[in-house]
């Protein structure tokens, strides 16, 4: 017997068909809430969008062109089928600054940027960026790798805590709650990078600030950094106040 010939790549216009299909009036309205215009969404949720990508792969034409047709559905999955190697920094500026969303801006960030091998370069750049999901894209990318490259995060940690200091004080919403989630993410990879202390000391000062945003950032980072204790088995400290935190080591 022969094996069968693979499935032929689906067209654009007809990826595009496929998302329409899925979408609905309930998912529209939350791509709504988060700043998409209506005609640039479908509706189409996540979980069809990654299923329409394991079943494509990875094919960067197609994601080009996807991302192109400007569509909030397409760009998540151009996302997921995007090869990494294929990225340039000229194609990764591109996109970022098309980002109008926080949820599009993370999923760029941990499912495609955190496998670009020249990404974790770039963060100082992006935080620099005025725009809003440019910076708050170096602060998300600083997660990712924190939490699943900490063989890249980890000599990167010291830049990280100058930036986070640098940056604390922008205000808006998307960029302010990114950066404190990174300091978060730092203080909890104790056991690699041996800078919790560090962390809390820079949470503290934040917070006591004049800066508005940094207070905001120093606090918010401070609820869980005081409360981060050892559980066995894992890497990354967790909160006394969850479930696996009162498991912690004694």
């Amino acid at each position: 017997m022969t094996n069968p010939s693979p499935e032929p790549t689906p067209s654009t216009k007809d990826v595009i068909a496929r998302l329409r299909a899925a979408g609905s009036a309930k998912h529209k309205a939350s791509a709504a809430r988060l700043g998409i215009p209506s005609d640039k969404s479908f509706g189409a949720p996540v979980p069809e969008i990654r299923k329409l990508g394991k079943q494509i792969g990875r094919n960067q034409k197609l994601a080009e062109a996807l991302w192109k047709s400007g569509y909030h559905e397409a760009r998540l999955l151009a996302v997921l089928i995007a090869e990494p190697e294929a990225m340039t920094e000229a194609l990764v500026d591109r996109w970022l600054g098309d980002v109008v969303s926080w949820d599009l801006c993370d999923h760029l960030c941990s499912n495609l940027l955190i496998d670009v091998p020249f990404a974790a370069k770039r963060i100082p750049v992006w935080a620099k960026d005025e725009r809003e999901f440019v910076r708050r894209a170096a602060f998300a990318l600083m997660n990712s790798l924190s939490i699943h490259r900490t063989e890249i995060a980890k000599g990167r940690v010291g830049q990280n805590l100058k930036l986070i200091r640098a940056y604390a004080h922008d205000p808006r919403n998307y960029v302010k709650k990114a950066v404190s989630w990174a300091l978060r993410e730092i203080g909890k990879r104790e056991r690699d990078y041996g800078v919790l202390d560090e962390a809390l000391a820079l949470a503290t000062e934040l917070s006591q600030s004049k800066n508005a945003a940094e207070r905001w950032v120093g606090k918010d980072a401070l609820k869980e950094l005081e409360t981060l204790v050892a559980v066995k088995g894992r890497r990354r400290l967790v909160s006394s106040k969850t479930k696996s935190g009162r498991k912690a080591d004694v």
